[in-house]
């Protein structure tokens, strides 16, 4: 893991604003559920609200705007040479409930702050920039994370439209009602992006810990998510005698032991590998009733797919034997998603490490343990992310945070890289 030691410069020194971008950040985080801090959950009225805050943002950043086929909201500055393509910036402004302020918001203001310093300076750079805050990054209530770059990507399957939240709405559905149309996904597909950039809150304490400024993700993990339904009988919990009980819950909660018992062994065996079941539903959940289904779902990740495979195989047989001792019927054992995991591009890399070095900011190499719409870009254009502290590696709660000097310090690096980028790409064009 290469470590780069600079002498830390002003932060007055940056070329953007901070203030202008901590501003920004605080008041897209004020649009949030009052009982719930920070809650911006996709598809919801306050998403729709935050979007609408965005929109506005961009248009007085001199952007045109447009919500795509895949409901990402996209803003855009043409280049002097559009046919040179596309360099774009984003991340997504949905939260997980109680989320947290930064994660993913920060991306999306980073992009807003570079195009305005570009403006400022009268920099018009040869490349067509957009700013993109992709829909739904975070698991929906449809089961599904990364809905709009996985559109823009040609990764959003016809299935994927027909999965349903709990009150029965379809994916396709609330597509529709949020700007986007499921009919015409193809037309979200890009190819014209010639390099995609994210900032993002690190999410551990490797920057915090070590007083780095800023890491250049090498690469990001690869995640599936399985889920599985045991199917008992419901039961009267005081007059089943408990050799006739076929409790659902059981089965569920040794499969639970299980993933664990797995994650750990394939983790000290073959390296970086962890599995969390974060979905336990029971039906009936009653304290009288004998639970008589059971849905859990496993979120495993990895940078090593051959893990990944052996974990399924470990869970495939040890559910089904779980649900025999239990007598209950295993009644489905299903992927909902799988993405695989992907290298940073290195030329990226090394305009972001340059950007870092002209900043004489200190930074590092380090992976993603977590999944970012950056790995669905990877697909379809060169990607890279840049990474700030937050304090404590603490995310997804309401503790989240990151100073706004880490924030800014971030932006800049990604605001250099940009400009080199339009030179270098342009030359190889």
């Amino acid at each position: 893991m290469p470590t780069h030691f600079q002498q830390p410069t002003s932060r007055t020194n940056l070329p953007i604003n901070a203030a202008r971008l901590w501003a920004d950040v605080m008041s897209l985080a004020e649009i949030t559920d009052p009982a719930r801090p920070y809650t911006r959950r996709s598809f919801t009225a306050l998403f729709l609200e935050g979007r609408a805050w965005l929109t506005q943002r961009f248009v007085e950043a001199g952007l045109s705007t447009r919500i795509d086929a895949a409901g990402n909201l996209i803003g855009r500055i043409e280049g002097r040479h559009p046919t040179l393509g596309v360099i774009a910036i984003g991340s997504h402004c949905d939260t997980v409930p109680a989320g947290g302020r930064f994660d993913g918001i920060a991306g999306v203001a980073a992009g807003l702050e570079i195009i305005r310093a570009l403006r400022e300076t009268n920099t018009r750079l040869n490349h067509t920039i957009e700013i993109i805050d992709f829909l739904a990054e975070e698991p929906s209530e449809y089961g599904l994370s990364c809905v709009g770059s996985r559109g823009m990507t040609g990764a959003l399957e016809g299935k994927m439209l027909d999965l349903t939240e709990p009150g029965g709405e379809k994916l396709c559905d609330a597509l529709r009602r949020v700007g986007g149309d499921p009919d015409r996904l193809a037309q979200a597909r890009r190819n014209d992006i010639r390099a995609f950039l994210e900032l993002h809150i690190e999410q551990g304490i490797v920057l915090e810990s070590r007083l780095l400024d800023v890491g250049i993700v090498t690469s990001i993990v690869g995640i599936r998510r399985i889920e599985i339904v045991f199917q008992g009988e419901a039961d009267h919990a005081g007059t089943t005698p408990m050799e006739l009980r076929h409790d659902a819950l059981v089965a569920a909660s040794n499969t639970v032991v299980s993933v664990r018992r797995a994650a750990e062994q394939l983790a000290a065996e073959e390296g970086y590998f962890v599995a969390t079941v974060g979905i336990l539903t029971v039906d009936p959940s009653a304290s009288n009733i004998v639970p008589g289904q059971c849905r859990l779902v496993i979120d495993a990740r990895t940078t090593e797919p051959t893990l990944t495979r052996r974990f399924v195989e470990i869970i495939e047989q040890e559910s089904a034997e779980h649900a025999a001792a239990a007598r209950v019927t295993r009644a489905s054992f299903t992927t909902l998603s799988d993405s695989k995991p992907v290298a940073c591009d290195a030329h990226l890399r090394s305009a972001l490490r340059r950007g870092a070095s002209d900043l004489g900011l200190a930074d590092t190499d380090l992976p993603s343990g977590a999944g970012h719409d950056a790995a669905f870009m990877s697909r379809i254009c060169p990607s890279a992310m840049v990474f700030v502290p937050c304090r404590g590696g603490k995310s997804h709660a309401p503790e989240e945070w990151a100073d706004r000097e880490a924030i800014a310090a971030g932006t800049a690096v990604v605001y250099q890289a940009v400009k080199a980028l339009d030179q270098s790409l342009a030359r190889s064009a």
